[in-house]
């Protein structure tokens, strides 16, 4: 099974942000990163001069390099950016609006978490329109993922394992307001939380993590429990996504743990001292809340015998 870096999607210091997959493409064992801005287009100038030497340190490092589209087009400066990125060559494209599609005009690409495709129907649309590899949804159960990934044997299909999930996008900037900024003149505050902002209730229960125009969850997805039913169900990658820790670490585990180096008890305490002070949750892929931590039981690998058998 292949491990994959998603984009950093919160807004590091460039030089921060160039390091980072410095790192990763010399110590990280994973096979495919995924780079660019694709939460605010503002953020972009910030990172364009450092991309091509990420590129290539990534591509000579062996890893295969994605370039990630916008997750929301609404500005004209927005389509010619989508329009650019897919004029790019040497590397492949991850959509993650539907807007790239057309310029891509059929060119084999990748398909971001961001696109919702919820069943085999939309899987094999894109799978047949030059999708080489699929990022579902993360909300969706392990029952519908295995049934997607039966339906389009010539994509990978992926799932995101590790990480904030990702839950909306939006036209507003939820750190703008609260600082009472414009959008249009919000100072790059979300600069200030490289871990996104948590949201509490008024019973001041933590609730949601703000970034900037998107909302994820406050828990950290964790499916390094799930990784062996997930692969008897067909997924051939699992994406790992930079959060403000040791995302080398991160990789690491996840790699011992599929290749049996370590068990999954023993990654999962790896994890979470890297990881401090954030709760695990994997309860979209149990049909479950998807903040709730459901620990492995012991029906749990001849369920997944039944699914793949459906």
């Amino acid at each position: 099974m292949q491990l994959s870096l998603g984009p950093v999607l919160y807004n590091w210091a460039p030089e921060r942000w160039r390091d980072f997959y410095f790192r990763i493409a010399d110590e990280a064992p994973v096979d495919v990163v995924s780079v660019g801005e694709i939460v605010c287009s503002k953020r972009s100038p910030f990172f364009a001069d450092h991309i091509p030497a990420v590129v290539e340190r990534l591509q000579s490092a062996g890893k295969q390099v994605l370039l990630g589209s916008l997750i929301l087009v609404s500005l004209r400066r927005e389509r010619r950016q989508t329009e650019e990125l897919a004029a790019v060559e040497g590397a492949m494209v991850e959509v993650n609006d539907l807007t790239c599609l057309r310029a891509l005009a059929g060119r084999p690409h990748a398909i971001g978490p961001f696109v919702n495709i919820y069943n085999e129907a939309s899987a094999d649309f894109h799978a047949a329109s030059g999708a080489r590899r699929i990022c579902l949804p993360p909300e969706l159960p392990l029952a519908s993922v295995a049934t997607i990934a039966r339906a389009v044997p010539d994509a990978t299909i992926e799932v995101l394992a590790f990480g904030r999930v990702p839950l909306a996008i939006s036209a507003r900037c939820y750190h703008a307001r609260l600082h009472k900024l414009a959008k249009d003149n919000c100072r790059f505050v979300c600069e200030k939380d490289p871990d996104g902002l948590l949201l509490n209730t008024l019973e001041q229960q933590d609730f949601l993590t703000i970034n900037g125009v998107q909302t994820l969850s406050h828990t950290c997805a964790n499916l390094l429990g799930e990784a062996g039913l997930l692969h008897e169900s067909n997924v051939g990658s699992l994406r790992l996504s930079p959060q403000d820790c040791d995302m080398v670490v991160v990789a690491r585990t996840f790699r011992d743990v599929l290749d049996g180096r370590d068990d999954v008890e023993g990654g999962n305490r790896r994890l979470a001292a890297a990881y401090p002070g954030v709760p695990f949750s994997n309860g979209f892929l149990w049909a479950e809340p998807g903040h709730v931590y459901r620990q492995a039981r012991s029906g749990d690998a001849q369920g997944a015998a039944q699914i793949g058998t459906r």
